[in-house]
């Protein structure tokens, strides 16, 4: 019955409800007696009281539409058995109506619809009967067809801010919706993503664990005229390489699930990529300072690879041919930063599948990768470790 509300929502509500109270109270005691003095002590009495519970249903609307209804009704009914007809400030109950219908539960909705038809006949009656326009007809026929007249437009009037609410109920529905969709959509390119970092994990660890093996079980052999102590390490080494072997094929197995095979590529292809950028009309600035000190780990490389390659293609979709790419091998770490000028028109995104899948590559080696627009530039900058822990 009651809904999560933001203490900063239900703080306007409460306020614009206590503002329209005071605005219209005195309004419609003007407008049920043009002098108030006439008017008897219980009679404003009842119209206070009534008008706080109409406008009490306003400020909860949003948190409780269930309650809020209630209110409405007992301030209608108070307010009828007062004596006093339509006033001013009946607006309160179109406001509930809406109230209703644009956030309340699926019982409550329709709640809210049999009170615009409820309502409209009880106010119908009343106005007709207990205000007297049937005496004021001339004849039977005006009679009706006056109450008729009435009932239509009472729920008209109802109906319309009942129906009000149900649109934007519905505007409601396909924001959340559409929201959903985003998140299943991030979550799947994140899952792509991360299937294509298996397979090439997946491959560099193969590789290096099998020469490990190789190279193992070639000086076991070898070393078959020496000590048994390095006969017995170096078995050692073989069969810890080949438990780490079948371990991280289960491990990537299930990561990505499926296999898939192709040559992975290393900093001796950056040039081809650079290559590749400059035929789509794009002269990158490349800097290397300092240089790599020696061969860097293969997931580095792949990583570097990847990040780089994702960034030039954004420069190629979203800038004006201005790139600046700079690669610092220091010892403990490369960092990574790849600046270009966006082009004029639409902004470029600060997310997106491509991004998903650098931060991923950063990250599955230890790293961490931001990207941002700076002025007129978008900026991507990636640290990656190397070391043992790379």
């Amino acid at each position: 019955m009651i809904r999560p509300l933001s203490r900063t929502a239900l703080t306007l509500d409460i306020v614009g409800a206590v503002l329209l109270f005071i605005v219209f109270t005195p309004i419609s005691v003007v407008f049920y007696a043009p002098n108030p003095s006439e008017l008897a002590a219980p009679a404003v009495a009842a119209l206070v009281v009534s008008s706080i519970l109409l406008f009490g249903g306003v400020a909860i609307g949003r948190l409780s539409p269930a309650l809020a209804l209630m209110a409405a009704w007992a301030g209608a009914i108070l307010q009828m058995l007062a004596g006093f007809g339509p006033l001013p400030i009946d607006v309160a109950i179109l406001m509930v109506l809406y109230a209703t219908s644009a956030w309340g539960s699926r019982t409550v909705l329709w709640w809210g619809f049999g009170s615009v038809l409820v309502g409209g006949f009880i106010a119908t009656i009343f106005i007709v009967v207990v205000n007297g326009l049937v005496l004021n007809a001339s004849s039977g026929w005006n009679a009706i067809s006056t109450g008729t007249l009435l009932l239509i437009l009472s729920i008209l009037a109802l109906g319309f801010a009942w129906v009000c609410g149900l649109l934007w109920r519905v505007v409601l529905r396909a924001r959340r919706t559409r929201t959903a969709q985003l998140q299943a959509e991030s979550l799947a390119a994140e899952e792509q993503e991360r299937v294509r970092i298996a397979r090439d994990m997946h491959d560099i660890v193969a590789h290096s664990l099998a020469v490990v093996i190789a190279q193992a079980d070639g000086a076991r052999y070898a070393a078959a005229v020496k000590p048994e102590m390095a006969t017995e390490a170096l078995g050692t080494i073989a069969q810890t390489a080949r438990g780490a072997l079948s371990d991280v094929r289960l491990l990537l197995t299930q990561l990505r699930h499926r296999q898939g095979d192709g040559p992975q590529p290393t900093l001796a292809d950056l040039e081809t990529l650079f290559a590749q950028v400059r035929q789509a009309g794009i002269e990158p600035r490349i800097t290397v300072d300092p240089t790599p000190p020696g061969e860097p780990p293969g997931a580095i490389q792949l990583a570097v690879y990847r990040i780089l390659q994702e960034a030039l293609t954004n420069s190629i979709r979203h800038g004006d041919g201005a790139v600046d790419v700079h690669l610092a091998w220091l010892p403990d770490r490369v960092e990574i930063q790849v600046r270009n000028t966006v082009a004029s028109g639409p902004s470029q995104p600060s997310g997106g599948h491509g991004l998903i899948g650098m931060r991923e590559r950063a990250q599955l080696v230890g790293g961490s990768l931001q990207a941002e627009r700076e002025g007129a530039q978008f900026v991507v900058r990636a640290v990656l470790p190397i070391g043992e822990g790379a």
